[in-house]
């Protein structure tokens, strides 16, 4: 339905199997019950740079406010190969006109909050590329980890602040 609003969906939890392991991790919720709110906009920034499933585990290591992403065995950095998709992604989803995203937590791509940064033998907090880049490109955007929308408040209040969202870029647009 061409007037239904479009939220992105970290790929993985609409059951796409996509995962390094080539697993999923659907959230029933999301896929079913939000799926049937939303247009949902599946994405899944290790897939779409070009990396395979399964693919080596990868991390997050150096600084946290700029952390570089690294794969755990052969050491290879893929930052710039994400930073460069990450670039591309976000611009598309503005034509996508998308008014939310639900990410994956804990992800090296997708994590929002407290995402493990490796860093001279302790660990960090930090932000998941994708996640990092998808805040600033739209500072705005309702963004929030699937985790967190098992708590109802929570769950309404991003429910309510996408449909803002949506209603406000509308107005814009139509604006003379």
């Amino acid at each position: 339905m061409a007037s239904q609003i479009k939220i992105g969906v970290s790929s993985c939890l609409l059951g796409e199997r996509v995962r390094y392991d080539g697993s999923d991790k659907r959230e029933p919720y999301i896929a079913d019950v939000l799926g049937r709110i939303f247009a949902l906009v599946p994405v899944c920034p290790e897939v779409g740079c070009g990396l395979p499933v399964p693919r080596e585990v990868m991390r997050l290591e150096g600084d946290p406010v700029h952390p570089r992403l690294v794969t755990v065995e052969s050491r290879l950095d893929l930052t710039e190969r994400l930073h460069a998709w990450c670039r591309l992604k976000v611009k598309e989803l503005e034509g996508e006109n998308i008014a939310g995203f639900i990410l994956k937590s804990r992800s090296p791509s997708c994590g929002l909050f407290r995402v493990e940064v490796f860093s001279q033998g302790r660990t960090e907090s930090g932000r998941g590329l994708f996640a990092a880049a998808l805040t600033a490109y739209f500072p705005d955007l309702p963004v929030e980890e699937e985790g967190r929308l098992g708590d109802v408040r929570l769950r309404e209040e991003f429910i309510e602040r996408a449909s803002a969202y949506r209603h406000r870029r509308k107005r814009e647009e139509e604006a003379p």
